[in-house]
C-alpha cells in the first residue's frame, strides 16, 4: 500500500494524534538547541571562574618559534645571551659576585644614601687599651660595620620654649610668637601631616592602623582628629587639584577611564553605596581622579567639558556619546587592549579563530614595541605606523569580516561577541593610525588605578561621599608626583606651608609639574627636618 493510500485509509483521530506527535518533536529539537546553547554558556562561565581563582591574570602570551601557543610541558628555546664573568670554583662555573660594601657582611647587599638615611654613630669601647695613658698606644685606623636597624615608629613632639621677658622702661611683657601652624588650632606640624597621608595613600594604611601605631608609641590621638586632619587637609590642597585638571584639559589627548569604590551609607541604612573614580590622564604626564556616586553620562561631560583633542577610552557607551555630541571637537579613540581581551576570554571555546585574532593583534603590538625601541616621535612615528601598522590593522578586519561569513557560530558564541566589539569600533580602533600622538591603548592609565584598587583591599571604603572626594584629591596630586619622580613627602610639606600665601592667580605653580621646576631644588622643610644649632 502507497504512502497516499495509508493516509486515505488514515482517521481523522489518527491524524491528530500524528500532527500532536510532530509538533512535540519540533518542541523537543527546539528546547535541545537552548539546553546545548545554555550548557555551552554555563560551561564557558566555569572555565572563566577556574581562571580567576587558579589561573594566571596576565594575558601576556608565551609563543614558540612559529607562533603558536605553548602547550604544558613544552620548553621555550631561548636565545644564547651574553656569558656573564665567571669564576672557577671546585670545578664548576659560579656568577661572579658583587663586591660588598665596605663594612658590611658579604651576602648583605646593603646600599643607602647618609645623606637621605640617618646614621647613628655607636663607639664600641677597646677592652685591651682600658685604663692604659694615650702615651702608650696609638690608634692606626678604624673599622667600620654596619646594621641596618628600625625604631617601632619615628613620631616626635615638637616642644617650643618662648621666653616671656618683662620690659622695664616699657613695662610691659613680650613673648614671639608661636610659629605659624598649616592648620589652625592644630597640634598636627607639617611633617605629621604630610606623613599621614603618605602613609594612607602611598603604602595603604588605614587610619586606624595608624592610630594604633600611635598608641603603641606612646601618643594619645583620637581616630575621629586623625580623620578631621585628612579631610582639611585635602580640602586645602583642592584648589591645586582643580588647576591639575584643568592643566590635563589643556592637553590634545586625554585618556578616561572609571573604577568604583564604596562610599556612602543610604540614610535608611544598609550596605554601602557603590561610587565611582573617573580618571583622566593627560598628554602632559599628569593624572587626576574626579569622584561621582554613579556611573552615568553626565559624568563624562561634567568632568571633560569642552575639551578639544582625542579621547582615548575603552568601550563604555557615555565616551562614544560625549564624542560625537562634541560636532567634531572630539575624536574618539579605543583601546586594543579591551579587544584583545576578549578573544583571549573566548579562546576555551574557539581556540582556532582566537589564537589568529591575537596574533593579528600581537603584531600591531611588535611594531609598537619596536616604535619604543627607536624612539620615534611625531612624523617619524606616523610615518611607521602608515608604512607597518596600517597594513596590519586592515588585514586584521578583512580577516574578522571573513570569518564571520565563512563560519556559521551562535550570536552567544564567545568568538562572535568579541569579533561584533572589534568590528563595530573599526573607526575608532585606527585613530592612532592618524595621530602620532594617541597610544594603542589605556594601558598606562590602568596602572596608575592600581593605588585605589589597593586602598578598596586596605581601607575597604570611604564612609561619606565627601571622604571619597578627597581620596581623589590625594591620589591625584601623589600619582603625578610619582609620574614626574617627584618626592610625595618633600612636595606635601612644602606646599602645604606654601600655599596659603601663594598667589591664587598662579597655583598652577603648585601643581606637582610645575613645582618639580619652580620649587623642588630648594622646598621649604618641616621644622623637624630643619638644621639647628647648638
Amino acid at each position: 500500500m502507497t504512502l497516499h493510500e495509508r493516509a486515505a485509509v488514515l482517521k481523522h483521530q489518527e491524524i491528530g494524534e500524528i500532527a500532536s506527535l510532530l509538533t512535540s518533536y519540533d518542541d523537543l529539537v527546539v528546547t535541545r538547541e537552548k539546553l546545548t546553547e545554555e550548557n555551552e554558556r554555563l560551561n564557558q562561565q566555569l572555565a572563566w571562574f577556574k581562571r580567576q581563582v587558579f589561573g594566571p591574570r596576565s594575558e601576556r602570551r608565551i609563543l614558540d618559534a612559529e607562533g603558536r601557543q605553548m602547550a604544558l610541558g613544552e620548553v621555550l628555546a631561548v636565545e644564547p645571551r651574553e656569558v656573564e664573568p665567571t669564576e672557577t670554583v671546585r670545578e664548576h662555573a659560579r656568577r661572579r659576585r658583587k663586591q660588598p660594601w665596605e663594612g658590611t657582611p658579604e651576602d648583605s647587599g646593603l646600599r643607602f644614601d647618609p645623606a637621605v638615611v640617618p646614621v647613628e654613630v655607636i663607639e664600641v669601647p677597646n677592652p685591651e687599651i682600658e685604663g692604659l695613658s694615650k702615651e702608650s698606644y696609638e690608634v692606626v685606623r678604624e673599622k667600620v660595620s654596619y646594621r641596618l636597624a628600625q625604631r617601632p615608629g619615628s613620631y616626635v613632639v615638637l616642644e617650643y620654649r618662648r621666653q616671656v621677658v618683662k620690659l622695664k622702661e616699657e613695662k610691659r611683657l613680650v613673648s614671639p610668637s608661636a610659629p605659624p601652624a598649616v592648620l589652625e588650632k592644630s597640634v598636627a606640624d607639617v611633617s605629621f601631616l604630610a606623613g599621614l597621608l603618605i602613609d594612607k595613600f602611598c603604602y595603604y594604611l588605614p587610619l586606624y592602623r595608624q592610630h594604633q601605631r600611635l598608641e603603641a608609641n606612646g601618643i594619645q590621638l583620637s581616630r575621629v582628629t586623625l580623620t578631621n586632619l585628612v579631610h582639611r587637609v585635602a580640602d586645602l590642597l583642592e584648589p591645586i587639584y582643580e588647576a591639575l585638571l584643568r592643566s590635563v584639559l589643556e592637553g590634545r589627548l586625554v585618556v578616561m577611564d572609571e573604577t568604583s569604590i564604596k562610599a556612602g551609607r543610604p540614610p535608611e541604612g544598609g550596605k554601602m553605596r557603590t561610587g565611582y573614580f573617573w580618571p583622566v590622564y593627560g598628554d602632559r604626564d599628569e593624572v587626576v581622579f574626579p569622584f561621582s556616586p554613579s556611573r552615568g553620562n553626565r559624568m563624562v561631560p561634567e568632568t571633560l567639558g569642552e575639551f578639544r583633542g582625542v579621547l582615548l577610552s575603552d568601550g563604555y557607551k557615555p565616551y562614544e556619546t560625549y564624542a560625537t555630541a562634541s560636532e567634531g571637537r572630539v575624536v574618539h579613540a579605543q583601546c586594543w587592549a579591551h579587544a584583545r581581551r576578549n578573544f583571549v576570554e573566548a579562546e576555551s571555546s574557539e581556540p582556532v579563530l582566537c589564537g589568529e585574532a591575537l596574533g593579528r593583534i600581537r603584531e600591531i603590538y611588535e611594531q609598537e614595541k619596536m616604535i619604543r625601541q627607536e624612539d620615534l616621535e611625531g612624523e617619524r612615528k606616523l610615518a611607521r605606523r602608515q608604512e607597518r601598522s596600517k597594513p596590519i590593522v586592515e588585514a586584521f578586519f578583512e580577516w574578522l569580516q571573513e570569518s564571520l561569513e565563512q563560519h556559521v557560530l551562535l550570536p552567544s558564541n564567545p568568538f562572535t561577541a568579541a569579533a561584533a566589539y572589534a568590528r563595530d569600533r573599526e573607526a575608532a580602533l585606527k585613530v592612532f593610525l592618524e595621530h602620532p600622538y594617541v597610544p594603542i591603548d589605556t594601558n598606562h592609565l590602568e596602572r596608575q588605578i592600581r593605588p585605589i584598587a589597593l586602598g578598596r583591599k586596605n581601607y575597604m571604603f570611604c564612609w561619606t561621599e565627601v571622604g571619597a572626594k578627597y581620596v581623589g584629591i590625594v591620589q591625584s596630586l601623589l600619582a603625578t608626583c610619582r609620574l614626574h619622580g617627584v618626592d610625595a613627602y618633600t612636595y606635601l610639606v612644602d606646599v602645604l606651608q606654601r600655599i596659603d600665601t601663594h598667589p591664587a592667580n598662579r597655583v598652577d605653580e603648585l601643581t606637582p609639574r610645575l613645582w618639580k621646576e619652580q620649587f623642588a631644588q630648594r622646598p621649604l622643610r618641616s621644622a623637624i627636618d630643619r638644621p639647628r644649632g647648638p
